[in-house]
């Protein structure tokens, strides 16, 4: 069957759903691609607030970037763990921030 969406899924997020061997996908393509979906979106949409952050508090864009993360860690947003690291190093990369090292997230 052909598959209508032509989306190209970044490998550091495909990653995401692969087996602990890193073989096997643990989604189907449709479930991976809906979750890379939110998480771009997810990403874009941090960006103004990153950007008021950075200026209202005069924070570092590190410590921005840390406290997104937090608060994208305490599962509200609908991000799993390794979502939120990845959400968190697109928003950096959009920004043109460079990302700290990030808290593990269990």
């Amino acid at each position: 069957m052909y598959d209508h969406n032509q989306l190209e899924i970044p490998d550091a997020f495909a990653a995401l759903y692969l087996s602990p061997g890193g073989n096997r996908p643990t989604a189907t393509r449709a479930a991976v691609t809906a979750r890379y979906e939110f998480c771009e979106d997810l990403a874009n949409h941090l960006g103004e607030y990153a950007r008021t952050q950075l200026h209202q508090f005069e924070l570092s864009e590190a410590e921005v970037l840390l406290r997104c993360h937090a608060g994208l860690a305490g599962g509200a947003a609908g991000v799993n763990p390794g979502e939120t690291g990845w959400v968190i190093h697109r928003l950096a990369e959009i920004e043109g921030w460079v990302c700290p090292e990030l808290p593990a997230l269990t």
